[in-house]
């Protein structure tokens, strides 16, 4: 009995989950680019690092950003916003671990769509018709509102021209039909599933504007980040294995073949929030970085966006505070880096 008792007692030291595994909670917002993820937890990735991974959906990043700073939520997948950059600039510990998606030239996640009425009816032509409109964004001061000023710049229009609105993604598309909003801007699958109630028309491409933009990440909470660099290491080399097999599945236009592309999409249906295969295949996907490398130019145009923007507590805050490559860079050492599988 008391071998029993002190194997047990052995057992709740190494972990509080079954088997000694380690329990990551993951915060996201359900969106096309968590496959990495996805796949990372379907395939037994995580398992094969004895990590047990916990997914918690938030309606965006920035609601993400509290959690992570009181250490609550382990890790983050999605947008960086001005949030983030001010708890930095308060001394909270959050990293930019690696690369989650980026907006690059013909494959972006994100489409400027507008009220299907307001286009026939001439309301809207160009991007200057935008002005006085409400235009639906994830979350005020999240990376996408840098797109959305991209757009009303090239209509000689500045940020307050119109009325900003937040809403989750899967709102948008109900927002649109009830003609709440005159304008969004969703990622995918939001975006598909919003232009196939009718209601709204796609008017531009994130890339028009912005061709290359480091739109989604992977944040570390600094607890999790310091107190077991081991398991945050491990954590890292299963999300990028997942990472390169969803780059494998596709072909140089972002659009899944063969057998694997059939098993991402299985992955999809049954982790992403629509059930219907045909969605998935389509749009095609935004740029997933095999590597985790992060694009760090516009990480910095949008920091001084949001500065120009007076959104900023602490102007000297900047991207070198928040960026730690340490553990993409241990998981690209340990995997080697990526080649396409034939």
């Amino acid at each position: 009995m008391r071998l029993h008792a002190l194997i047990a007692a052995a057992a709740i030291v190494l972990s509080g989950t079954a088997f000694g595994q380690t329990k990551v909670t993951i915060g996201g917002t359900r969106s096309a680019t968590d496959v990495g993820l996805w796949i990372a937890d379907k395939k037994g990735y995580f398992r094969d690092e004895n990590i047990q991974v916990e997914f918690i959906t938030f309606d965006s990043a920035v609601r993400m950003v509290t959690s992570l700073a009181t250490n609550s939520l382990d890790v983050a997948a999605g947008g960086h916003s001005a949030g983030l950059f001010n708890a930095v600039g308060r001394g909270i510990d959050i990293r930019i671990v690696s690369d989650k998606s980026q907006n690059v030239t013909g494959r972006g996640s994100q489409k400027l769509l507008v009220r299907r009425d307001l286009v026939d009816s001439g309301r809207y032509k160009t991007f200057a018709d935008l002005k006085g409109m409400k235009i639906a964004e994830s979350a005020p001061g999240g990376s996408a509102a840098t797109v959305i000023l991209k757009f009303l710049q090239k209509g000689g229009l500045k940020y307050d021209d119109v009325e900003h609105v937040s809403l989750s993604f899967p709102q948008m598309a109900v927002a649109l039909q009830n003609k709440a909003v005159d304008a969004a801007l969703p990622a995918e699958p939001s975006v598909t599933q919003a232009l196939r109630t009718g209601a709204a028309v796609a008017v531009a491409n994130d890339y028009d504007v912005y061709p290359i933009h480091q739109i989604s990440e992977i944040f570390y909470s600094g607890k999790f980040a310091t107190a077991n660099p081991d398991v945050a290491r491990r954590f890292m080399r299963a999300f990028l294995r997942g990472v390169r097999y969803h780059n494998d599945s596709l072909n140089e236009k972002g659009e899944f073949t063969g057998a694997r592309g059939d098993e991402i999409v299985s992955i999809l249906t049954e982790y992403g929030p629509f059930k219907d295969a045909k969605i998935w295949r389509s749009f095609i996907f935004a740029y997933c970085n095999p590597n985790g490398a992060l694009h760090i130019p516009s990480l910095k145009e949008d920091l001084a966006i949001f500065k120009q923007q007076g959104l900023i507590e602490t102007p000297k805050v900047e991207i070198e505070q928040m960026v730690d490559t340490s553990f993409v860079d241990w998981a690209v050492k340990e995997l080697g880096p990526y080649k396409k599988a034939p």
